[in-house]
């Protein structure tokens, strides 16, 4: 179950006022707690644990570099323990990288403060929390998240609204429901025994369709995996409206 990325934790769909607009939906406040315990018990096995595919990996990285100016204004949701954003800091203005998890974003600014990157900094908040603030950007990242949220339309909607005008939503995730029938089957299971987060099975057409009706414009789909097809795609879009 590792090829599912489930280490990164999702900015999910939970717990937060629903802020003018309608931008973002309310979920259980008890989904909140019970996927944030779930990512504190696994953070430090996760930040032991390697990349599956580092040269994939380095190619997404090359790719978002790509996007980034040095005055964005970045957002990551999901961000983990921090790595993706302390690889990318350096190429954007600034850099709010953001986790359920205490946990994760505790082993976050232990790696921060090791590296002193200034325009970088980490924080526990949702994407709702984070809604309710002024605070716009201009590149939103999501790595190894949607698949983790629980209603999907719900957080494009929530990302859309964090974006300023033409703003770049970043996204690779897997779509599940394209992979081996078999993980669709044991992911219940597994999640009954705590073996495994919420993870939602949808299938790279209806995360277009969804992106689409959130309104965005998606620029590009990319396949970055180097060791066959992983049914993760890479997914460029731009705030359309």
């Amino acid at each position: 179950m590792r090829d599912l990325q489930f280490h990164r934790n999702p900015q999910d769909k939970r717990g937060a006022i629903m802020p003018p607009g309608g931008e973002c939906d309310d979920l259980s406040i008890m989904d909140t707690a019970s996927d944030a315990r779930f990512w504190d018990r696994t953070s430090r096995r996760y930040a032991k644990s390697a990349v599956g595919d580092p040269a994939g990996y380095e190619r997404t990285l090359e790719r978002t570099r790509a996007l980034l100016r040095p005055d964005s204004r970045v957002l990551e949701l999901g961000c983990g323990t921090g790595t993706t954003a302390l690889r990318l800091a350096a190429d954007a203005g600034s850099c709010l990288a953001t986790d359920i998890s205490a946990g994760m974003i505790a082993i976050a600014d232990e790696k921060l403060a090791a590296s002193l990157v200034p325009s970088l900094a980490f924080r526990i908040a949702t994407a709702e929390a984070l809604a309710q603030e002024a605070a716009r950007f201009d590149v939103v990242l999501g790595f190894n998240y949607l698949h983790l949220v629980r209603d999907l339309p719900g957080t494009l909607r929530c990302i859309h609204g964090l974006l300023a005008a033409e703003g770049l939503f970043v996204s690779k995730t897997p779509c599940v429901g394209d992979m081996n029938p078999l993980i669709r089957f044991l992911l219940p299971a597994m999640r009954a025994i705590g073996a495994a987060p919420y993870a939602s099975a949808f299938r790279e057409a209806e995360l277009r369709q969804q992106m689409d009706a959130a309104g965005f414009e998606i620029l590009a789909v990319e396949d970055h995996a180097t060791k066959g097809k992983e049914n993760r795609p890479y997914v460029v879009a731009r705030k359309r409206w």
